[in-house]
């Protein structure tokens, strides 16, 4: 802002002009965002006249007086609060303060001289003190109403006069909304389209490094030409890189951020300066901008390691993005060319690129629009995402560690399948960590065997966490910071009966314990944590927002008395926290970046953060993700566990049960199982998955590995005599896999003797060529009395219509067992009200008898096979003898029908 344009605004004409001599309009009076920024400005113009080898005193002045009718404007147009959030009150020269602290003192003294006054001065003075008092509480009152009246908040049903006062000195000014937005609070917007140093990135590494990234959301918009901020308060939006990163420095460390020069004023002016000279160069091209930076801050880093102080700023940042923002191999490389080798800047600018902080906005801003992300190192690019999955927001290579949560109180289901699966996969690809937390914070329900249970089926679809840790590792740091919060005045004791604080919850009104003192609440909770009968009724609750519209903010449970001896710890604890305290807690101990959670956590994802915030941890960025539903399926493990607890399945490991030692039998395939959830893993919506889609991506992967057998129903079958077949001692070989001769070969027993399927046979005439599967055509001369054929050498197999499985009826076949299962329950989606007990499947399993050929008896557990025109098994028992013969288990394709006409009895499900 030049000279002429604040001689201008002091003298309050309607527009001004710029350095070039162009009009420039003056915001309106009423327009307070734009005066705030001029008033910025303003400062800015002021401390440059200052700092000039000559300064000008009478522009000083000038440019002062502007800057008090911007300021008086602002107040006067925002109900008397100036632009420092602060009442207004008039600046007075040295002077008028002293006439003022004289005439503070005169008063003083005639005070005390009042209150040692005789009677009748006493008495004169009494109905005057009477009159002040009551003019003064009419003015309260009048206040109070006007306040009320321009939109003033009133506190809860129910809040103590305290809690109320309390929650009016803490609301936000409202103001009157002056600019239009688009954008929702703390949402902030730029164009993916541009250069990434167009990007605001300045503004998004200063939110990592004071730890509030995570408070903003991110929006692609094609239409920007520059960056902007939804105010928080929802009055209008800021825009200018570094005019939202001064904003997000400002508002983390409520104004005196060390990013900004922290309260030093010489700093703060060095801040300022290096921050001018960064915008200074960004009309020049960028060799010229970076030559500039380099000669100006070689000398400085010759011995410094920043630009400002001992640590990182704003002026890094800024300086840093003006050089192009080089935090990839390739612009960094671009700049090094430009540079002199081993200058100091290059050092900086190394150093810069390798900040965790620049390194996650790089992929922040890059990543915007959700379709690409950045390529921070030399050969270090990352395996294409798999089909279905979004890049994890902000992560970077190498420091990414994910975590997968459960509750040692059951087994794992399908749908923690996905939730590990998801958090393996992302660990893997960003070449980071992935923790597996046991949540073992309610005694009552946890067990050892569940534990053991959910570290093996982990290893069954192929999770292997590279640390295994237990919240209880940390029940003491947790109560520390229980501790903490009450000491502060964050946390109070309650004994409201559960079902009256429920109906308090709903009603938004307060406990009558929330204004407990800090001893007291100290008090009931060390008597909580005794473990003795009268601590049983207390909890220690969390002071949020009773008024809030989430419900998990009106003071939720953090802690509550549990006499049961823990599985690990024993008795050592009678109390514990809940797992809305222990979570963000140990994910920000245990350097946990992202935090993968269902849809169903949304409206506690703000009390996860609240939390976080309140007692100043690290902050994790969550993201969520559509939980798995099956159709015909429960998941909840108290219908599971009333399943095996009635005798209608053997266990948690019946293949009936959607559990993943359940699904394991039926015969899953890992790879198959990994690309069916991450096909999923993006979406936010909820739907019922039908298990046809999930066999139909099994049957895929299982077919490419699965050997061929054939076998025969050892009941409903019908025999074949081959008159040129053989005397049952001869072989032929062919393929276990067709597709793939790599595989091997089997030999197949030939003779005279066969068995068909009676299916097979209906219709059959004589004269007709039918095809043995992998032996060849027969032609049939008889049909009455047995049917008969003669083996034709050279039969043509295409122009058969009749392909038939078969085997040869000898001693050495093997009996085996073939095992179909049904669903658990007939009703496709169980609503909350339904009744789950009147939806029972009664007939959800059923075994047939069958013939195999003697290579069967090969196979060991496990083992997947398909059986020729019947379809896939999993061998859950091998063959052992007679009496125990191998058991098959049908591994369903996704298909309604079977491949041929051999249903199985339960639909081939």
């Amino acid at each position: 802002v030049t000279c002429s344009v604040i001689v201008l605004l002091h003298q309050q004409t309607a527009s001004t002009m710029s350095s070039e001599g162009n009009a420039v309009a003056i915001p309106a009076p009423t327009d307070l965002p734009s005066l705030a920024t001029l008033i910025t400005t303003l400062g800015d113009s002021i401390k440059s006249l200052k700092s000039s080898s000559s300064p000008d005193k009478d522009e000083i002045t000038k440019a002062v007086a502007a800057l008090l009718d911007a300021k008086r404007t602002y107040a006067k147009n925002n109900g008397g609060i100036g632009v420092d959030g602060k009442k207004w009150e008039e600046p007075m020269s040295k002077s008028e303060k002293k006439k003022a602290e004289k005439a503070a003192k005169a008063a003083a003294a005639a005070k005390a001289a009042g209150g040692n006054a005789s009677g009748d001065d006493a008495q004169a003075a009494a109905p005057s003190k009477k009159a002040a008092a009551k003019e003064a509480k009419k003015a309260a009152k009048k206040e109070a109403k006007k306040n009320f009246k321009e939109g003033g908040a009133t506190p809860p049903t129910g809040a103590p006069p305290a809690a109320a006062a309390a929650k009016k000195a803490a609301a936000p000014i409202i103001r009157p909304m002056m600019t239009k937005s688009k954008l929702a609070p703390n949402q902030l917007a730029f164009n993916p389209n541009v250069s990434l140093s167009e990007r605001p990135v300045i503004s998004l590494t200063i939110a990592i490094l004071t730890n509030t990234i995570v408070d903003y959301e991110l929006l692609s918009d094609h239409t920007r030409t520059g960056c902007a901020l939804g105010l928080p308060s929802g009055n209008g939006e800021v825009s200018g890189d570094l005019a939202i990163a001064r904003f997000i420095a400002k508002r983390a460390a409520s104004g005196t951020s060390s990013f900004l020069g922290g309260s030093d004023e010489e700093d703060v002016a060095l801040m300022d300066q290096w921050v001018d000279y960064a915008l200074s160069l960004s009309k020049f091209g960028l060799a010229r901008r970076a030559l500039s930076i380099q000669r100006t801050l070689d000398p400085l880093l010759v011995t410094g390691t920043y630009v400002v102080g001992h640590s990182l700023s704003l002026a890094d940042v800024a300086l840093f993005a003006s050089l192009g923002f080089p935090s990839t191999e390739e612009s960094k490389a671009e700049i090094a060319r430009i540079c002199p080798t081993g200058c100091p800047t290059l050092r900086w600018m190394e150093m810069m690129a390798n900040s965790p902080a620049v390194k996650e906005a790089t992929q922040l801003a890059v990543g915007v629009a959700k379709n690409a992300e950045a390529t921070l190192e030399q050969g270090a690019m990352l395996d294409p995402l798999a089909a279905g999955m979004a890049y994890l927001e902000g992560a970077t290579p190498g420091s990414t560690t994910t975590r997968f949560p459960p509750e040692p109180s059951g087994y794992l289901h399908v749908g923690h399948a996905k939730a590990s699966l998801l958090n393996d996969y992302y660990a893997r690809r960003y070449k980071g960590r992935l923790v597996v937390r046991f949540d073992d914070t309610n005694p009552s329900k946890e067990k050892d065997e569940y534990q053991t249970s959910i570290i093996e089926d982990l290893g069954k679809i192929g999770v292997k966490p590279d640390v295994v840790t237990f919240t209880s590792d940390y029940f003491e740091t947790i109560k520390q910071y229980a501790l903490w919060m009450i000491n502060n005045g964050l946390a109070y004791m309650d004994d409201t009966p559960q079902e009256q604080m429920q109906k308090e919850r709903m009603d938004r009104q307060h406990s009558k314990h929330c204004e407990q003192s800090p001893s007291e609440a100290m008090e009931y909770f060390k008597l909580m944590c005794s473990g003795k009968e009268d601590g049983k009724p207390w909890c220690l609750r969390a002071k949020m927002d009773m008024s809030s519209d989430n419900g998990t903010l009106r003071d939720p449970v953090l802690y509550r008395q549990n006499t049961t001896p823990h599985h690990r710890s024993g008795t050592k604890y009678k109390a514990y926290p809940t797992y809305d305290l222990a979570c963000p807690i140990v994910d920000s101990i245990e350097g946990v970046t992202h935090a993968l959670r269902t849809t169903e956590y949304d409206d506690r994802n703000a009390q996860y953060q609240n939390i976080s915030k309140m007692l100043g941890l690290r902050r994790v960025r969550i993201q969520t993700f559509a939980r798995m539903n099956f159709m015909y399926t429960v998941m909840s493990k108290r219908k599971l566990t009333w399943f095996v607890d009635t005798g209608r399945v053997t266990g948690w490991d019946d293949p009936r049960m959607p559990t993943v030692r359940g699904v394991s039998r039926r015969g899953i395939n890992i790879d198959a199982l990994k690309k069916f959830m991450c096909s999923q893993g993006a979406s936010r919506r909820i739907v019922n998955m039908e298990w046809s889609k999930f066999w139909a991506e099994n049957k895929k992967e299982i077919d490419k590995y699965a050997k061929r057998f054939m076998a025969i129903d050892k009941t409903d079958h019908v025999g074949l005599t081959v008159t040129n077949g053989g005397d049952g001692t001869d072989f032929l070989t062919t393929d276990y896999l067709p597709k793939d001769p790599s595989f091997g070969k089997r030999l197949v027993r030939i003779g005279k003797k066969v068995l068909l399927e009676k299916v097979d046979t209906e219709g059959i005439t004589v004269g007709e060529n039918i095809v043995l599967t992998r032996w060849g055509v027969v032609e049939i001369t008889k049909v009455d009395g047995g049917l008969e054929g003669k083996f034709v050498p050279d039969g043509d197999v295409k122009a058969a219509k009749r392909k038939i499985s078969w085997i040869a009826d000898v001693p050495e076949n093997t009996p085996v067992i073939l095992s179909e299962f049904d669903n658990l329950v007939s009703k496709e989606k169980l609503e909350e009200e339904d009744n789950f007990e009147d939806f029972i499947n009664p007939d959800t399993e059923a075994d047939t008898e069958v013939i195999g050929d003697a290579g069967l008896k090969t196979l060991k557990e496990h083992d997947i096979i398909q059986l020729e025109r019947r379809g896939f098994y999993r061998v859950d028992r091998a063959y052992v003898n007679v009496s125990k013969p191998l058991k098959l288990f049908m591994i369903p394709d996704g298909k309604k029908k079977a491949m041929s006409g051999l249903d199985g009895k339960l639909a081939h499900r």
